[in-house]
């Protein structure tokens, strides 16, 4: 595995890194489900008001991973944590250590941060991704199902009385 380099995102990667999430939802067999842009993905890392940071993996003078999180709190620890949305390496560059170093810095990221927490949610059916984290010390809690409002939904619970 060549050398790599793992860095945060800036403006100018937000072509690259859509292309990422779209290689991702390809994998996931979710490609349908992007719905997003690039132009929307700029403003909400990089606009007045962001809601969400990345790190890029580059390797061979070539983006080939990310991970996005952004700050979610826990009642209980009454702290804040880190709640990773998506974490990608493209197949080719997979099994040389570039998923560990990004979650590693995220571990690291969520100490210096004083965070009571670091947090992801994995697809039931994504056994190697269950079993890499679970070699990490990820405990995959069975008993919490994602609860999900999206679209026409979320317009129809915020109108109610």
């Amino acid at each position: 595995m060549p050398d790599y380099n793992l860095r945060p995102a800036t403006k100018a990667d937000v072509p690259d890194l859509f292309r990422l999430i779209q290689a991702l939802a390809e994998y996931e067999k979710l490609s349908d489900a992007v719905t997003g842009n690039a132009d929307l993905l700029e403003i909400h890392l990089f606009g007045d008001k962001p809601c969400a940071e990345a790190i890029l993996v580059e390797c061979d003078q070539k983006t080939v991973g990310f991970a996005l999180f952004f700050q979610n709190f826990s009642t209980f620890l009454t702290k804040p944590g880190i709640y990773l949305e998506d974490i990608f390496v493209l197949p080719e560059y997979r099994r040389g250590g570039i998923g560990k170093a990004m979650l590693i810095h995220l571990a690291k990221l969520a100490k210096e941060r004083g965070c009571g927490r670091l947090e992801w949610s994995v697809l039931d059916w994504n056994q190697p991704a269950i079993d890499f984290y679970e070699q990490l010390g990820a405990k995959v809690l069975p008993d919490w199902r994602t609860c999900r409002v999206t679209g026409d939904s979320i317009d129809r619970l915020a109108d109610r009385n």
